[in-house]
C-alpha cells in the first residue's frame, strides 16, 4: 500500500510539471517550457537531454533497456514526450521514434497496453 501511494503521489506531481510546461508554451514562453522538460528528463527519469536529442537511436534503446524504470514512471514519460511533439518537425524527428519504442516497450515488457498510447503509435 505504501509504494502504491508514493508512485500514485510521483504520478501526481509529474502530471503538474507536464501541465506546467503545457501552460508554459501556450503563453509563448518556449524556451521556459524546454529548459523545465530538461530538468524533468534528468531529476525524474535519469534520461539525460544527451539521449534524447541524439541522432543514435541505439542510445536511447539502451538507455530503456538498462534504465529499471517502473511501468508507472515509463508511462508518465511517454506523456512528456508525446506533448513535445508538434513544435517542428525536426523536434518530431527526434522524439516520435524514442515515443514509440517507450510505447512499445510498456507493451513487450510489462504487457502494458492502453488504446491512447495505441491511438497515439499509428498517429505517429
Amino acid at each position: 500500500m505504501y509504494r502504491k501511494d508514493l508512485i500514485t503521489a510521483e504520478i501526481q506531481k509529474l502530471a503538474e510539471v507536464l501541465a506546467r510546461i503545457m501552460g508554459l508554451k501556450l503563453e509563448g514562453k518556449l524556451e521556459d517550457a524546454q529548459i523545465i522538460f530538461d530538468e524533468t528528463m534528468e531529476r525524474n527519469f535519469l534520461l539525460p537531454v544527451e539521449i534524447l536529442e541524439s541522432d543514435d537511436f541505439s542510445i536511447f534503446k539502451n538507455w530503456l533497456e538498462k534504465g529499471n524504470l517502473s511501468p508507472e514512471k515509463l508511462d508518465s514519460l511517454s506523456e512528456f514526450l508525446y506533448y513535445e511533439l508538434g513544435t517542428s518537425s525536426e523536434r518530431n524527428k527526434v522524439i516520435a521514434p524514442k515515443l514509440n519504442l517507450v510505447y512499445q516497450f510498456l507493451a513487450d515488457k510489462h504487457k502494458i497496453v492502453h488504446l491512447v498510447n495505441l491511438h497515439r503509435q499509428k498517429t505517429i
